[in-house]
């Protein structure tokens, strides 16, 4: 029964080291990190529509290397903040730049 479990971790590891080798330095960008921005872009999304007093139709998401710029137009000083702090929570957000402006 030993045996089954190292052997089953070890593959288990093996099979992530091969999964998280498509990039393998910040010089090179391979398919990845695109995969990841794009379920950063689309959480910080969700994250917004969940939010009732942002309007996702009026701010622009976009991510690259898990840095999300947020831009467009909100009513409010208030929104502007709640959009970086809504988006700040998402799995996978290592910063945000901030661009809103209001209306």
């Amino acid at each position: 029964m030993t045996h089954y479990r190292i052997t089953t971790a070890l593959l288990a590891a093996l099979a992530l080291g091969v999964a998280g080798g498509c990039a393998t330095g910040p010089w090179q960008r391979g398919t990845a990190p695109v995969v990841d921005d794009a379920a950063i872009t689309a959480g910080v999304k969700a994250a917004i529509v969940g939010e009732p007093s942002l309007k996702v139709s009026d701010i622009d998401v976009d991510t690259d290397n898990g840095v999300v710029q947020l831009s467009g137009f909100v009513s409010s000083a208030d929104s502007v903040a709640t959009a970086a702090s809504v988006a700040r929570t998402v799995k996978g957000v290592k910063s945000v730049k901030n661009d809103l402006r209001l209306k």
